[in-house]
């Protein structure tokens, strides 16, 4: 009587879910450089407080007396109150602009108001006028 082939379901040489990830993980950690892993951590925490400390010292050095100052004044200058001059000229700009889109937004309303009363009109004398050679027949 010949063998059923079918009814054996299980593969003994499969490797189990547990083995096949195992078994991929050491490939992919195979195919990464040594150290990658420290490289990674060390980029992802930053630099610790003494080579903030190091990187502090060396720019002060490269920076020439009185830099801080200077920034300083120079900010301070820059941020000062405008003059009164300054502010009315910016009102009068701000209303000037504010006044023209006034007047654009009613010339054009009005424009579209008159387009359509006109239309209006039209059609009542077309009415008037059909009704006047209905009346004359």
């Amino acid at each position: 009587m010949p063998e059923n082939t079918f009814a054996n379901t299980t593969n003994r040489t499969m490797k189990t879910e547990d083995q096949a990830w195992r078994d991929l993980h050491a490939h992919a950690a195979a195919q990464l450089r040594p150290g990658f892993a420290d490289r990674t951590l060390r980029a992802a925490l930053g630099p610790n407080e003494a080579t903030w400390d190091q990187l502090s010292a060396q720019a002060s050095r490269e920076l020439r007396p009185g830099f801080a100052e200077r920034v300083l004044r120079i900010a301070r200058a820059a941020a000062e109150v405008p003059s009164l001059t300054s502010q009315f000229a910016l009102s009068a700009a701000t209303a000037a602009v504010c006044l023209a889109a006034v007047i654009l937004v009613q010339d054009r309303s009005a424009k579209l108001a008159d387009e359509r009363n006109l239309a209006d009109w039209e059609r009542i004398v077309l009415v008037a006028q059909d009704a006047q050679d209905f009346d004359s027949i």
